[in-house]
């Protein structure tokens, strides 16, 4: 694209819509002498080379760009790479001439294409709960009856009858053995309650 060519079609870009021959003559009349002719000579080049395409309205045309200028660009670097017979050292080339605001936005839009990074989890694959902080417990081994060993320990000490019985309660006798009962010590000192005893 030439130097007019581009020009005329910096303005089919910036409108965004159809414009005609006459539109784009007076807008570039104010920066430079042209005639009408070599506007419509420029449109019509452009049309044939695919850059616009036109409508019929009346005796004259409407032309609307048929890309972006973005698509231009790309287009212009992608010529440009083709034609070198190392494209490796010619990216290099074209990063070192890149400013930092270029290369920011070289990174910007490799994220565009690339899409965010996810690795997807393959089916059938289930992931083991992670134990919460805190959750330093375990759990008691089972016994061979089913039962826990905290259970069974528990249920242990429910049964056991206490091994100290409190001073002074019914079956203790001061100065006798503890646990004996007051009414087995008196049979055993009154023979009379012996039925082998005689009688007065």
């Amino acid at each position: 694209m030439g130097e007019l060519e581009d020009a005329v079609m910096t303005r089919v870009w910036k409108w965004n819509r159809p414009v005609t021959v006459r539109e784009v003559l007076e807008d570039l009349q104010q920066e430079r002498s042209i005639a009408y002719t070599t506007v419509m000579t420029v449109l019509d080049n452009l049309h044939q080379k695919g850059w616009v395409r036109r409508e019929a309205e009346g005796r004259a045309y409407r032309y609307e760009a048929v890309s972006t200028r973005a698509a231009y660009a790309a287009a212009l670097m992608n010529d440009a790479w083709s034609q070198s017979d190392n494209p490796a050292a010619a990216l290099v080339a074209f990063f070192g001439m890149m400013s930092d605001e270029q290369r920011q936005a070289l990174g910007d839009a490799m994220r565009i294409v690339q899409g965010p990074a996810s690795t997807p989890e393959p089916e059938g694959t289930e992931t083991a709960p992670t134990a919460e902080a805190g959750d330093t417990e375990s759990t008691p081994a089972a016994e061979p009856g089913g039962e826990t060993a905290s259970a069974a320990e528990a249920e242990s000490t429910e049964s056991a009858p206490p091994s100290d019985r409190p001073a002074g309660s019914a079956g203790d006798k001061p100065g006798g053995t503890p646990g004996e009962n007051p009414g087995e010590m008196r049979e055993e000192k009154n023979p009379a309650s012996d039925g082998g005893g005689t009688g007065r």
